[in-house]
């Protein structure tokens, strides 16, 4: 009887009337799954690929989630979809991700819904979408998936396939952030520190900052980074500020990296040293951080942490000035250089490279 077969297994697999036991549990669900059982044939899949009372194995995996999948199993169906994302067991494939999340959205799967609203909202194996974007995360959201209402939050926050409105952006914001979801601190810190849809509040917006940030959130560890930078909410602390910075450079954060290169080249909560300034400069600036791209630019040009070159200050400069940041110093420092190479203009290397950018000397 496959019914007791999958029964038995789910009792020795959570230890229910028995002692604990996967590899007793693997050999029920086997039995239950080559009886064409669904559900058996998903936990199975699901055995072998955390690896439970069998050897970790991605292709059988993977078989074993396509032949529930086959019969309409919702859960098979989001574990595929997800295997066929990472390539465990599959070649990648997102059109095929997109097909299966959609299979499963539709039966009520909120993590499928959530997951189809993230291809919509970043045009992931389907054309980007931000209607039908926020049409998932809104079905997702009211199954209280927090991810979902942090994203939902953030269409609203921003006018993304939904008219702008910061109120609701707050409510969804809120909502994820009770579940303890990092992104929806963060993005809620944004909204008090700008008052927008809610009172403008400082404190508060560092206490949410420092929630995400505790939670390993790199943009909250920047913003945490800031508030100490600044003063934003909290004392003035430098020393403090460094270690947030740190913390979310290191994570890869560009915003983060330009900080800690500005404290490094002016000694701010930590020793000067402008070869670490420049090396800061450059992770952001090759991430197309404005700011960091003027601020190496800077270096190249006054020889601080690097030797002096007018050329590559000038390739910074237009990078910062070309950037949709649109950083304003970086056309008044492009001006300054090309002030300084006017006598050398004559055939020098340097006036072609600005001549190419279309910039007469």
């Amino acid at each position: 009887n496959a019914k007791a077969q999958k029964a038995l297994g789910v009792c020795f697999e959570f230890g229910l009337g028995v002692e604990k036991d996967f590899v007793k549990a693997v050999e029920w669900f086997t039995k239950a799954a080559k009886q064409n059982d669904a559900t058996a044939q998903y936990n199975l899949g699901c055995c072998y690929l955390e690896g439970n009372g069998v050897e970790k194995d991605y292709i059988k995996a993977v078989e074993w989630f396509a032949r529930a999948a086959e019969q309409g199993n919702a859960d098979a169906q989001y574990n595929l979809g997800i295997c066929f994302i990472s390539g465990n067991g599959v070649k990648k494939n997102m059109v095929k991700s997109v097909e299966l999340f959609t299979k499963a959205a539709e039966q009520g799967v909120a993590k499928a819904q959530y997951n189809l609203g993230v291809c919509f909202f970043d045009g992931l194996g389907v054309k980007k979408d931000y209607v039908k974007a926020v049409e998932w995360f809104a079905k997702a959201a009211e199954q209280n998936d927090a991810h979902s209402q942090n994203y939902l939050g953030y269409c609203f926050d921003n006018g993304l396939g939904v008219k702008k409105d910061y109120v609701k952006a707050v409510e969804w914001y809120t909502k994820a952030v009770k579940q303890n979801d990092a992104r929806g601190q963060n993005n809620l810190g944004c909204c008090f520190e700008n008052g927008l849809g809610v009172e403008k509040d400082f404190v508060k917006a560092v206490e949410l900052f420092a929630k995400a940030a505790k939670q390993d959130y790199a943009t909250a560890q920047y913003n945490l980074g800031r508030c100490f930078f600044e003063g934003l909410g909290v004392g003035k602390d430098y020393v403090k500020a460094v270690e947030w910075f740190t913390k979310a450079a290191k994570q890869n954060d560009a915003g983060g990296q330009n900080n800690l290169g500005y404290c490094f080249n002016n000694g701010l909560g930590v020793k000067k040293d402008c070869l670490k300034a420049v090396d800061w400069f450059t992770k952001a600036a090759v991430q197309d951080n404005a700011s960091a791209q003027y601020n190496l630019g800077c270096c190249y040009e006054n020889g601080s942490g690097v030797k002096q070159d007018l050329e590559e200050a000038v390739k910074w400069f237009h990078k910062s000035a070309a950037n949709k940041e649109k950083n304003k110093l970086a056309d008044a420092k492009l001006n300054d250089v090309f002030d300084k190479i006017k006598r050398d203009k004559n055939g020098s290397a340097l006036a072609r490279l600005c001549a190419s950018m279309g910039f007469e000397l």
